[in-house]
């Protein structure tokens, strides 16, 4: 049996401790912030947190190993819920010309996109994808990350998606980063079926959903829904599939067009809609209605130099608001949340606490985790981070370098970057 744990000397303590469910309106910036707080770790799990006084007092803590925070800021690992982290290269011709002007209907006309993409995961084995995304799960881990969502959606068809979502399967029980698996069968229609988008989704709802769900691949479903790709009809197949499946339901949506797949994802009780770039105001007071999250990938929108989702007008509508990278080798290079913050915070106006509380207890609502990770409360996964930092803020405010001091999951410090 491991020892317990004691977390002890923080300048500021984190818990975002709260409500159970996703944090809106009056609690969207809540964070739980103590002085002189302590948390008390065994078995991977948080048993205390809170005063310090009032931790000491368990019978646990006397005989726990001291962990000293050394005066720094530690809060809950941050939960990355949009990222597409399972490929072989990044694409870089695709940045050079995309900086020199070319359009995203250029780069897929001369064999680039996402579809270039999937040529090398199709010729890539289950070996390599599972080593590439291991050794992209320690990045995750140096900046702060903890648990991600991580799709499919490089393979466009059967044995390809499902190479994709053993890929993922295996990384994740290698850990220590925790991976939450999506099926995003319907990203693109395949080349070999170009003018057969019906026949494709047909495909993906008769096939790789069951399948999916048959050998517990995937914990959700996934559709970009978007004029050229898939659309409403599509995203009401997929999301009946993944229903009988007993999966749960994301949305790419209203990101380079408005479809009106947001308000049909909030009728079809999907768990995230994430983008959102071009979404309507009209909309968002059943979206705060609902228990469906705005998953906000603002890093893409500063890769892409495209203006950024309404994050103010969506907090202050009373939606729950998370945000997460969008990792990926064509549109967002990024897989540090802290430069995620800058972004919300400099250019979408989020305060510091709402943009923690959406990149912690929210990101893990968004990937339905919620109730086991995100803060700091008892009976919750011991996932922390201890950053290079004397006040919470300086999270958002420093940008160019994670300055992250230690990364521990489960009770176990797994990253200390130099």
């Amino acid at each position: 049996m491991r020892v317990a744990t004691l977390v002890l000397d923080a300048s500021q303590l984190l818990t975002l401790a709260g409500c159970d469910g996703p944090r809106a309106g009056r609690e969207k910036g809540s964070l739980g912030l103590l002085r002189d707080g302590a948390v008390l770790i065994e078995e991977g799990l948080v048993v205390r947190a809170g005063p310090r006084e009032r931790v000491l007092a368990h019978p646990l803590a006397k005989g726990a190993e001291r962990l000293s925070a050394e005066g720094r800021v530690v809060t809950p690992g941050f939960v990355d819920a949009h990222t597409h982290p399972v490929f072989t290269a990044p694409r870089l011709d695709d940045f050079e010309a995309r900086v020199s002007g070319a359009s995203y209907q250029d780069l897929a006309a001369r064999g680039g996109g996402i579809l270039w993409t999937v040529n090398g995961v199709r010729g890539a084995s289950e070996s390599d994808l599972t080593a590439g995304l291991r050794r992209r799960s320690f990045d995750f881990l140096s900046c702060g990350t903890t648990t991600i969502e991580a799709k499919s959606g490089y393979g466009l068809d059967l044995g390809n998606e499902l190479k994709l979502l053993r890929a993922i399967k295996t990384a994740g029980a290698m850990g220590p980063l925790e991976i939450v698996a999506t099926l995003l069968g319907a990203h693109a229609v395949p080349p070999e079926m170009n003018g057969r988008k019906d026949e494709y989704v047909a495909r993906v709802c008769g096939e790789m959903i069951p399948r999916a769900a048959a050998e517990g691949l995937a914990r959700f479903v996934d559709l970009f829904c978007e004029d050229g790709y898939f659309d409403l009809s599509d995203l009401e197949k997929v999301a009946r599939a993944g229903a009988e499946a007993c999966l749960g339901l994301k949305v790419h949506c209203e990101q380079l067009s408005r479809m009106g797949s947001l308000s049909c994802a909030v009728k079809l009780h999907a768990v995230s809609v994430d983008h959102l770039d071009c979404s309507n105001e009209d909309d968002f007071p059943a979206l705060a209605a609902s228990r469906t999250i705005a998953c906000l990938v603002p890093g893409s929108n500063y890769f892409l130099g495209k203006p950024y989702p309404p994050a103010r007008r969506l907090l202050d509508a009373g939606a729950a608001v998370a945000l997460a990278t969008d990792f990926n080798p064509g549109t967002c290079p990024c897989w540090d949340m802290r430069a995620i913050l800058s972004i919300a915070t400099t250019q979408m106006k989020m305060t510091p606490a709402e943009a923690l509380v959406a990149a912690t207890i929210n990101g893990a609502h968004a990937a339905g985790v919620g109730a086991t990770h995100g803060s700091l409360e008892a009976g919750k996964v011991a996932d922390l981070v201890c950053h290079d930092a004397e006040d919470w803020r300086e999270l958002a405010y420093y940008f160019g370098s994670p300055k992250v001091r230690w990364t521990m999951k489960r009770g176990r410090i797994v990253s200390k970057p130099s």
